[in-house]
């Protein structure tokens, strides 16, 4: 039993990011076309475009601010007209900031990961989901973090963002379960990705340690986790939070 995503088309937000590239890569090499948004690393762009057309399936690049409504409407606009239908969202782009102490944080960060969390996942639902329903058929799968369950300090604009995020998911699914639209979050917990590699950090004894593998995840096996639910093997698995961290965190029941 394989993973099909054939005549499906995907998008991926931070698509040229360290996890993004991979869950493109892994999303065609199961069938699926795909669009490869991008902030401002045009050039990662082109290079991963072309990667996924030479595997031959067809890849389109699209430009566009997550957190503004328009750009993500522009998007779906142009998404349309040159490959169809979105059948596959996959929400994985976040502002990057400098962590700290919640009486040190600026409320600037807050905002950008309220932005970047909450409001890029309303404005692709928005954008992307009433297809979905005509079509009665869909997936949503957002990107969220075990941060959201440890709670630890420094985090606390990352952590504001992703649970906000969660419980707009939670809802989402309740309201548009009934055209067999799943609407679903990965939780990835510290991921060995490219940059760790050519920096040769994959290790971290001190994280490893808490973890109940023993060790860290990789890209590859948050991508998977992706195409899992992006397919029709998890065709009743809606509404769920899935920790991919090996265990680090678990939630209960």
């Amino acid at each position: 039993m394989g993973l099909n995503l054939s005549g499906r088309t995907a998008l991926v937000t931070g698509a040229t990011g360290e996890l993004g590239r991979v869950m493109v890569r892994t999303l065609a090499a199961c069938g699926a076309d795909v669009v490869i948004q991008y902030n401002s690393n045009e050039a990662k762009a082109q290079e991963l475009k072309a990667e996924i057309e030479g595997t031959g399936r067809r890849a389109l690049i699209v430009q566009a601010d997550i957190t503004n409504e328009q750009s993500i409407n522009a998007m779906r606009d142009k998404v349309t007209a040159e490959l169809g239908h979105v059948d596959i969202v996959v929400a994985n782009a976040v502002i990057q900031y400098k962590w700290t102490s919640v009486l040190e944080q600026s409320a600037e960060d807050y905002v950008g990961q309220f932005e970047s969390c909450v409001l890029q996942s309303v404005f692709l639902a928005k954008a992307f989901i009433p297809a979905m329903i005509e079509k009665g058929a869909g997936r949503m799968i957002g990107i969220n973090t075990e941060c959201a369950m440890q709670n630890f300090p420094t985090q606390s604009a990352y952590v504001a963002g992703k649970r906000g995020m969660d419980g707009v998911y939670r809802i989402l699914a309740k309201e548009v379960g009934e055209h067999q639209i799943t609407v679903n979050q990965i939780a990835p917990g510290w991921t060995i990705s490219e940059r760790d590699r050519t920096n040769g950090t994959e290790k971290s004894e001190g994280y490893e340690a808490s973890v109940a593998l023993k060790r860290r995840g990789t890209d590859q096996e948050i991508a998977n986790a992706v195409a899992f639910l992006a397919s029709d093997l998890s065709s009743f698995i809606t509404g769920a939070y899935i920790p991919v961290c090996g265990g680090n965190v678990m939630p209960t029941i």
